[in-house]
């Protein structure tokens, strides 16, 4: 029997997220620089030396420099001895992964040769050189071989090879982060690993925020013969999780020998065994009971938005220094999910502390300025990290600003109503004296050209309102330090560039920006069953609006997917489309005459497409300034490093238009 404590207390030590990678897996271009390569062996000569590493295989990742090429390694070693150094031989290149930046694959599969220590890592093993290459791990009772990250989702997966070749456990050190809908890809590639041939997985997988607009959610687990049977949390405020098992070795020989004899004969060159005089079990384990198969029970997308954002705003806000958050709340359903992902986050907290997590109370402590505070209620600890305004103008109606004021005295904010009448005008006024000139709205008898630059400049005077506030409401109370502003755009009107540039969608991080109208609106509905907030019931029944424009009798006339030009739910459509299915707009017009037959002719469909088009190719500019935002769904258009883009089009798609209208053409 295998006892996997001697294992999986290394692998929890991998688990905590500042050693599952020792320099994190977000340095980008700090990887080029020679001082992250010399302070990642500083610390993995703190890691053999530590007390706490000894008699346990030990696997952890970092960058290795060998033959003047730099690889993406896991370094595993026993008592102070290196066993191994594997780097990795299948690059992840895609999504927000950009490693053959930074890195080169090893290209010779079941190769092993030399690697040349530094100095200090000699002083302490008395080894001079290292195997470095692909190879595996043979202790007296078993053999154990590494895949790392996106190995596993590769199509020529390692771990078939190695099944193949008679290694039994294999270990997959990850940097996996989160999307929507994601984690069941996770858990049945894992299952699908060890149900073709057998074997036991261990998978861990980076936590937290890693300084960028990723969030790695855990999932660390454990598989044998395609089951389950230990798991780690999806979203936790917990640094170190430990996850461990006891697995039996013959399950894995009698499932192999059942189901894979006949195909076990391995055709390749065999993989070079490292060996080591130890052991991960023995005599005493054989009366140990083995952990059994748990079922995973996935969140709902709601759930991961409830959880998933709010656990990256407490890392960020932790790790910033500042004192808390502002969130201009309009009463809308987007700065409305924002301030239900703040109070998410306060649940969070508190039941983290609840539970005796000391490392989040000291954090909450530190933000606050109060060592001795102790937060017992979420709507309590918000009112100390959350500021709300309302910023009214004579465009707004009493609807919007009743919502946002019930909204935020049922999650505890402070909460501030801001008239921006008087800086508006101001602001006109200055044109006025310059010009002579004094802009009218379309509703007036203005241009359409007045009518955007009024709306405009509104929006821009609420985002410089914002920071005024982020900055200087706790010096007005006395109190130390500043707020970091939320933004509230959604991935939908980011696409099509429905927002001002530099209004109040400018902001520090925006833990909604990757996240659609559709499923923001479900989590709404999810948070007043969940946290009975019960003001986001009007929310949800009145029509998004930006109230940029005057109001008829006191009411709005003016709605976001008027000014569009078409829904929500399209938009989503039609983004999918964009992104995953790499479409342009002849593809595009070609998939959505079938799937929206029953609802549209093929010149409504043509009319749609191209009207997308427009306004994303005229707008894709504010891409370039957008505010970092979670990043949340795989048709997202963010710029930085995941949907990489000209920012200056030919507006007009003269050829791919014309395309379009030739099979209109024909089918009408």
């Amino acid at each position: 029997m295998l006892k996997m404590r001697k294992l999986m207390i290394l692998y929890s030590v991998v688990l905590y997220k500042s050693f599952i990678y020792i320099s994190g897996y977000g340095c980008a271009d700090h990887f080029y620089e020679s001082d992250t390569l010399l302070h990642c062996f500083q610390v993995l000569k703190s890691l053999m030396e530590s007390p706490l590493t000894q008699d346990i295989i030990c696997d952890v990742g970092m960058p290795v420099m060998h033959h003047n090429v730099r690889y993406n390694c896991r370094v595993i070693f026993l008592n102070k001895k290196i066993l191994l150094i594997r780097p990795k031989m299948l690059l992840a290149n895609y999504g927000n992964n950009r490693e053959f930046r930074w890195f080169s694959p090893w290209s010779r599969p079941r190769y092993v040769e030399e690697y040349f220590l530094p100095r200090m890592i000699q002083d302490l093993t008395g080894q001079t050189t290292v195997p470095f290459g692909d190879g595996v791990l043979s202790t007296k009772d078993t053999c154990l071989g590494s895949e790392i990250c996106a190995e596993l989702w590769n199509p020529r997966s390692p771990h078939v090879d190695m099944g193949l070749d008679g290694i039994e456990i294999f270990t997959n050190s990850s940097a996996s982060y989160h999307e929507l809908r994601k984690a069941d890809h996770r858990v049945n590639l894992i299952k699908s690993a060890t149900t073709k041939s057998g074997g036991i997985y261990l998978f861990a997988n980076q936590k937290g925020c890693d300084g960028d607009r990723l969030y790695y959610d855990g999932c660390a687990m454990i598989a044998i013969n395609g089951d389950i049977v230990a798991r780690g949390a999806q979203f936790s405020l917990e640094d170190v999780e430990v996850v461990t098992a006891t697995l039996d070795l013959e399950d894995v020989r009698s499932y192999r020998g059942e189901r894979c004899h006949p195909h076990m004969e391995y055709e390749h060159k065999p993989y070079t065994r490292i060996k080591t005089d130890f052991s991960l079990s023995d005599c005493d384990d054989r009366c140990l009971p083995t952990h059994q198969p748990v079922e995973w029970i996935f969140h709902t997308p709601e759930e991961e938005i409830s959880l998933g954002p709010a656990c990256w705003l407490w890392d960020y806000l932790r790790r910033s220094g500042q004192a808390g958050f502002l969130l201009p709340l309009s009463g809308g359903v987007d700065s409305s999910s924002t301030a239900c992902i703040v109070y998410s986050m306060c649940v969070q907290i508190c039941q983290a502390i609840k539970d005796g997590n000391s490392q989040v109370l000291e954090d909450v402590q530190r933000v606050v300025n109060d060592s001795s505070y102790r937060p017992e209620d979420p709507r309590e600890l918000c009112g100390h990290l959350f500021t709300t305004c309302y910023m009214a103008s004579e465009n707004s109606s009493e609807d919007t600003c009743n919502r946002a004021k019930d909204l935020a005295a049922q999650i505890g904010s402070n909460h501030l109503n801001i008239n921006i009448d008087m800086a508006v005008k101001g602001m006109l006024g200055i044109f006025s004296m310059v010009t002579g000139k004094w802009p009218q709205f379309r509703a007036n008898g203005g241009s359409a050209r007045e009518n955007l630059a009024l709306q405009n400049v509104q929006a821009r005077i609420r985002m410089i309102l914002a920071y005024l506030f982020a900055q200087l409401c706790l010096w007005a109370q006395g109190k130390p330090g500043g707020l970091l502003v939320l933004g509230s755009a959604n991935v939908d009107e980011s696409l099509t560039g429905y927002f001002t540039k530099y209004d109040c969608s400018s902001a520090d991080i925006n833990p909604i920006g990757g996240v659609s109208k559709m499923d923001l609106k479900c989590f709404l509905q999810y948070c007043v069953k969940s946290f009975q907030l019960t003001a986001l019931i009007g929310i949800l029944d009145a029509p998004p609006t930006a109230e940029l424009e005057p109001l008829t009798d006191g009411k709005v006339v003016q709605t976001d997917e008027a000014d569009m030009g078409m829904t929500y739910s399209e938009l989503s459509v039609i983004g999918r489309l964009r992104k995953i299915s790499k479409c342009g707009p002849y593809s595009m017009f070609c998939k959505l005459i079938h799937s929206w037959k029953e609802t549209f002719s093929p010149s409504q469909v043509a009319t749609k497409v191209k009207h997308f088009f427009r306004m994303y190719s005229i707008n894709r500019h504010k891409m370039t300034t957008v505010t970092p935002s979670y990043h949340a769904e795989n048709y997202s258009p963010d710029d930085n490093r995941f949907d990489l883009r000209p920012f200056l089009y030919n507006t007009q798609w003269a050829w791919q238009f014309r395309c379009i209208d030739n099979e209109v053409a024909m089918m009408e």
